[in-house]
């Protein structure tokens, strides 16, 4: 009953605020859209605890930097954007392409300043992620990032992808690690939500100057570790001692 309620709930807000935003993104510059989407968003994050009973809880706000920065997060629902989007004012963030199917919805992603590349990836997405991440960085605009590239399931991941690394080279902005258990509760685009309380826990900032594989690494190793140990909490189960991940130093 709560799935049901809560999808009749999705249903409405987007195609509402869908249509609204698509009227505001003609109006000239960026406020008008960004401020029916930040709506939506808000709206979206009550409807999950109202309806459909998933409450958040974000832990590690006081890590966060000052100024610009990246947010990689994992990513297990579809949930996860509206979540951290709810969380800035004023965030930029990387989408596939596939989003631009939906009727109206690339007019407002452009005028949202979305960074939208090829899903396949490839030297052309990665061309395009660099010139887009470039004018968010411009604007002095936090970006977030799903390394992955894909909904993974809970306990599962695929293999992290070097755009965020790209992004973190060219523009000398500390990254910040998001992991999170919403997954457990509204699983990826499935139907079902589950009642209960997820965790956003934004982890150390990953200071800038790192090698390549040591930055893709250590991303990996902390997101996953603790995500997994998220999802322990969540359900009850004993946390296994993490192995101790120091943040490397410049």
């Amino acid at each position: 009953m709560r799935s049901f309620a809560f999808n009749i709930a999705y249903w409405i807000l987007s195609i509402g605020y869908g249509l609204t935003a698509a009227f505001a993104a003609l109006a000239p510059g960026r406020g008008p859209a960004s401020w029916v989407i930040r709506r939506y968003v808000k709206r979206m994050v009550q409807a999950m605890a109202l309806f459909a009973g998933i409450r958040l809880r974000v832990l590690g706000r006081e890590r966060l930097p000052e100024g610009a920065f990246i947010i990689a997060s994992k990513h297990q629902s579809w949930g996860d954007g509206f979540a951290t989007y709810d969380q800035f004012d004023d965030l930029a963030f990387v989408t596939g392409d596939h989003l631009e199917k939906f009727p109206l919805l690339g007019g407002v992603l452009k005028k949202l300043g979305a960074i939208v590349v090829n899903s396949c990836g490839g030297h052309e997405a990665r061309k395009a992620l660099a010139m887009r991440a470039a004018e968010a960085r411009a604007e002095n605009r936090k970006i977030l990032i799903y390394p992955e590239g894909h909904l993974a399931p809970v306990g599962q991941k695929f293999k992290y992808r070097s755009g965020v690394w790209h992004m973190y080279r060219d523009f000398d902005m500390p990254v910040v690690p998001l992991a999170t258990n919403l997954g457990l509760f509204w699983p990826e685009e499935k139907y079902e939500k589950h009642p209960g309380t997820a965790t956003l826990d934004f982890l150390e900032p990953i200071p800038t100057g790192l090698k390549k594989e040591e930055f893709m690494a250590h991303l990996e190793a902390v997101i996953e570790a603790r995500s997994a140990e998220l999802v322990a909490e969540a359900r009850g189960q004993p946390v296994s001692p993490a192995v101790l991940i120091d943040t490397p130093a410049r």
